[in-house]
């Protein structure tokens, strides 16, 4: 027995347990200072990769430059555009500032030789619903062009609702010439601030508007156009695709148009759906069962005839519902599908209209139906996350699984960070552990898990999915209860930063806008809420 400094005793078990947690703590600290090291190792080294290619580049183009100086027709080809970058933070932000960015520099845009002529969609006025929102629905109708941003009212007399039955609408959805520019986002640091902050940075709700989502049965999906932050559209299980405009910095959206896009053979209604990066055209997933279509791409540029909607013609897909579909960050312009059959399948586009080949990337590295399909920014990765409980990383150049991990619950979708390129988040079957944070350079190590208590139900539903703030800080998920829960990556609770009651029924998912700091959701009450977020 030895005498502590307080004059009380300690047996030596008590001091060889004492020293072997502070053995295991420093242990842990040790490897956690290594990982550091060789985390930012690899950071330089990828630092140093990306120095020496701008530098290459530079290089180059000054070549190039020199080479075409005595050629006045390309000279006169030349345009310097200047590009507004907006800022993606979904706090502090206010109406003035987003007149106010920080421009990038200067982009260089050489004209392509046989440019397309741009298409804008063209739309029936007779088609278009009433600008709806939740202060009065006898409010006057107002049609606004996202050109112009010049509105008509509409009046009760017959000549006027004769011309807006003539009339047509035009929406800024346009053909970018051959090949579309390749829009390459920046990377920001974001996974060391995973779990540091002892508080969440709240959000404030301003205001909460509910509109009809004009569909006749519950909602599927909803997704928002690549091009034109002001219009998304939503799915159901009517079969019906409804394209919608954001009005007055939010507080309404008007019903521009309703396609039906039900299956050719078994009339079955979209899956999912995903927007065409150049934001003219719709795709949707359906069945492999019974030989029906499986791709379908709605056209927006047409009008309401049947030669709006159409099927591809390859069926990869050999069984069962195709649960995703996602165009990848990249380049070539190609999307992946993965199905209950257990397949990842790549599409990529060919030349022609709407002419796609499928591949199969992999059939059986699942064991069990594929729930959730992504795409890395960095890398030519697919990521798919399964019900097997299994999430892959498949290298596209390879042609081979690049990772692989194994979880304790199955997994509902996958969706990567749009700011840190190496992050990426699962949702998962697992209650309060939900939402599971992942780093692609790690093998099988979890930076984070978070989730919410549900009330009204204990399964967990594949149609309630997340998505990421613009700033890549937050994250919105739905729930089997009328909320909104939302998670700020930095706070080191499992638990959710704050909950915004929404709707009547359950939400199926919550997505930010780009330009305006708005939340729009989808519920199974039929109903689009807006959400007003500061």
């Amino acid at each position: 027995m030895e005498q502590n400094e307080n004059g009380s005793t300690t047996s030596k078990e008590e001091q060889e347990e004492a020293l072997v947690a502070l053995i295991e703590h420093r242990t842990h600290e040790v490897k956690n200072f290594r990982h550091r090291i060789a985390y930012y190792k690899t950071q330089l080294e990828e630092a140093e990769k990306r120095l020496q290619d701008s530098e290459s580049k530079l290089a180059r183009l000054r070549g190039q430059s020199n080479a075409v100086l005595g050629k006045s027709s390309l000279n006169d080809g030349i345009k310097i555009v200047k590009t507004e970058c907006r800022s993606n933070s979904p706090i502090d932000r206010n109406e003035g500032s987003y007149k106010n960015q920080n421009q990038s520099k200067p982009e260089l845009l050489i004209p392509s030789v046989n440019p397309k002529i741009s298409q804008p969609v063209l739309l029936q006025r007779s088609s278009a619903k009433a600008s709806i929102n939740s202060s009065s629905e006898a409010s006057p109708v107002v049609h606004t062009s996202p050109i112009t941003g010049s509105s008509s009212r509409a009046k009760s007399d017959k000549s006027h609702s004769h011309r807006l039955s003539s009339e047509q609408q035009k929406v800024e959805i346009k053909d970018k010439g051959t090949k579309r520019k390749y829009d390459q986002k920046e990377h920001k640091e974001l996974i060391p601030l995973i779990r540091k902050s002892s508080s969440p940075s709240l959000l404030h709700c301003q205001t909460s508007n509910h509109i009809s989502s004009q569909h006749k049965r519950k909602l599927r999906s909803i997704a928002l156009c690549p091009v034109n932050d002001q219009l998304f559209v939503t799915s159901a299980l009517d079969g019906a695709v409804n394209l919608w405009q954001i009005q007055s910095k939010g507080s309404g959206a008007s019903l521009l148009s309703t396609t039906d896009c039900v299956s050719a053979k078994h009339r079955r209604w979209p899956e999912d759906l995903a927007w065409h990066p150049e934001g003219n055209n719709i795709f949707s997933v359906y069945s492999a069962d019974g030989g029906d279509s499986q791709v379908s791409v709605t056209n927006l540029n047409r009008g309401q005839g049947g030669d709006r909607v159409k099927f591809l013609e390859d069926k990869p897909h050999v069984k069962g519902i195709i649960n995703g579909i996602v165009f990848m960050p990249w380049e070539n312009t190609c999307f992946v599908t993965g199905g209950s059959d257990h397949a990842v399948i790549l599409w990529s586009e060919q030349d022609g209209e709407n002419k796609w080949k499928p591949k199969a990337l992999h059939r059986n590295l699942h064991s069990s139906a594929v729930m959730g399909v992504a795409g890395m920014q960095q890398k030519q990765i697919v990521l798919s996350a399964g019900a097997d409980r299994r999430i892959f990383g498949y290298d596209v150049r390879v042609g081979r699984a690049d990772f692989k991990h194994q979880i304790d619950s199955k997994c509902m979708s996958v969706l990567p960070n749009p700011c840190d390129f190496n992050l990426f988040m699962v949702q998962t079957g697992t209650h309060e552990k939900q939402l599971r944070l992942f780093d692609i350079r790690l093998r099988q190590t979890e930076l984070h898990a978070f989730g919410w208590k549900q009330e009204s139900s204990d399964s967990q539903s594949a149609l309630i999915n997340q998505a990421w703030s613009p700033d890549g800080l937050y994250i919105t998920s739905g729930s089997a209860d009328p909320v909104i829960h939302i998670f700020d990556i930095r706070y080191n609770s499992h638990k959710p930063a704050q909950s915004i009651r929404a709707h009547q029924k359950r939400v199926f998912r919550a997505m930010w806008l780009q330009s305006v700091p708005l939340l729009i959701s989808i519920s199974s009450d039929l109903n689009i809420g807006l959400h007003k977020v500061y």
